[in-house]
């Protein structure tokens, strides 16, 4: 029952979000890296990583422009769709990236460096709808679940206001994020899960 929700989630949600004007979807995200890059965790982080979006999500490149200017380390994930599982890339230019399944952008593994998680110190991590309490829904692949598993440090998101909703349904293996960023919000996941308690 709770992937059938979950898909009608994604569904309700990526509807709205394809309808976003191309002005409007660069307006929103210019907001949402605006407020990222003044967050204290981000400008106390060496290394970030984040994956490189597809339109309709909020954009990343121009963030990770942004974060380069702020001479951070900006890692980008590579996915095993055999196994569901990803290594995060050291990159500083587009010309270390490939376009694999999907039309995603990937890091190519000869000419980046592995970083393992213990290296990180901040993740972006994304999803398609978010509740305050920082559940998520992706894409279905379990890519990021199998991450966050094993990593303990700070994890955050970007969303547009319209891809948070009241209750995410949830299973067992998953975890929240401990901020989402929307144009208009920065929302601490934390406090209203306290609350919710």
């Amino acid at each position: 029952m709770i992937s059938l929700d979950k898909k009608k989630f994604r569904t309700d949600v990526r509807t709205k979000l394809v309808a976003l004007s191309q002005e409007e979807h660069k307006r929103k995200s210019w907001m949402i890296h605006n407020k990222v890059i003044n967050l204290d965790e981000i400008k106390n982080a060496q290394t970030i990583a984040v994956t490189i979006s597809n339109f309709p999500e909020v954009d990343t490149m121009h963030l990770i422009e942004a974060l380069w200017k702020m001479d951070k380390k900006v890692a980008v994930p590579r996915c095993d769709p055999k196994t569901r599982t990803m290594t995060f890339y050291i990159f500083d230019n587009e010309e270390q990236l490939e376009t694999v399944y999907m039309d995603l952008k990937e890091p190519i593994p000869s000419k980046t460096k592995q970083v393992h998680a213990e290296e990180i110190d901040v993740i972006i991590a994304p999803g398609i709808v978010f509740d305050r309490s920082g559940y998520r829904i992706g894409y279905g692949g379990g890519y990021y679940d199998r991450y966050l598993a094993q990593f303990n440090r700070i994890v955050i998101a970007m969303a547009f206001d319209m891809q948070i909703v009241e209750k995410v349904p949830t299973d067992a293996y998953d975890l929240p994020v401990g901020k989402i960023i929307t144009e208009e919000h920065i929302i601490s996941c934390k406090e209203a899960r306290r609350e919710e308690q």
